[in-house]
């Protein structure tokens, strides 16, 4: 008893205290600071699986958009059926043998954890991003045993962020269907361009691979001209944002290069003979 009227009693004469006492202000200052922690920690983590769920629709809807299926009816998630999500092993170019739920895997997470990633050499790594998982999902738009479309998660460096998006490619694994980003932090108006529709449409129909197999695919500084040599491999630059559409040269040459999904590409395309 004695113990809780102390207890009461100090509390008391705290708030008895005059406004302006230093006292008086450091114990309020404390107990909101407290409060407000609890309140926001509490927020956060009741908020997270509805944050998760929002980040998972989120991509589903970018690729949806991204190989032209957004405009159908019905929802997200019966549009996002249509696809067969399968896990690649980078460096065999094939399908991988694991237990992995490849709708559920991180490849971000996955790029931070030794185990299951691989640093990238310096001369290696021109889109910028230090290490890649050993694996990664992709995305393939079915008709009956056809794949009408393959898309791609694709990231690297621009001017002040790291770039992440999707690249869809045709049934030749070679056509563009689309390019977007869904995560950036370019300067709106100059790299943030990469949103411009106009800009994205501008991808369609053009060539990743020449006869060779080599990757072309480039964002070119000024406009392509339809008679400009080699028009089907180049896009526009960005005007003002040099730096992002190098990067997004860049990072696309890296990952349909011979350290991203080349092999698995080269590999898709023998299968059709070409």
């Amino acid at each position: 008893m004695a113990d809780s009227s102390k207890k009461k009693g100090l509390l008391g004469g705290l708030l008895a205290l005059p406004n302006d006492d230093p006292k008086k202000t450091l114990f309020i200052a404390v107990m909101l600071c407290l409060v407000c922690s609890i309140l926001v920690s509490t927020a956060a983590v009741s908020l997270k699986p509805i944050q998760t769920s929002n980040k998972k629709t989120d991509i589903k809807r970018n690729i949806l958009a991204v190989t032209g299926q957004s405009n159908k009816a019905g929802s997200v998630d019966e549009l996002f059926e249509q696809f067969d999500v399968r896990l690649v092993d980078l460096s065999q170019g094939s399908y991988a043998n694991t237990d992995i739920d490849p709708v559920s895997y991180d490849q971000r997470k996955a790029s931070a954890d030794p185990q299951m990633s691989v640093n990238i050499k310096d001369k290696q790594d021109i889109a910028g991003i230090g290490s890649r998982a050993k694996m990664a999902p992709v995305y393939l738009l079915t008709e009956g045993d056809t794949i009408k479309q393959v898309v791609l998660p694709v990231h690297g460096y621009g001017l002040w962020s790291t770039l992440y998006g999707f690249l869809s490619l045709e049934g030749d694994f070679n056509t563009i269907k689309g390019l977007r980003f869904y995560e950036h932090a370019e300067t709106p108006g100059l790299g943030g361009e990469v949103d411009n529709p106009k800009w994205r449409a501008q991808w369609e129909g053009k060539k990743v691979f020449d006869e060779n197999g080599d990757v072309e695919i480039r964002v070119i500084r000024g406009h392509v001209g339809k008679d400009s040599p080699e028009a089907e491999y180049k896009v526009d630059g960005l005007s003002g944002a040099t730096l992002t559409s190098n990067g997004v040269t860049n990072l696309l040459q890296y990952w349909l290069g011979e350290q991203g999904f080349g092999p698995y590409l080269k590999n898709m395309r023998s299968e059709l003979g070409k």
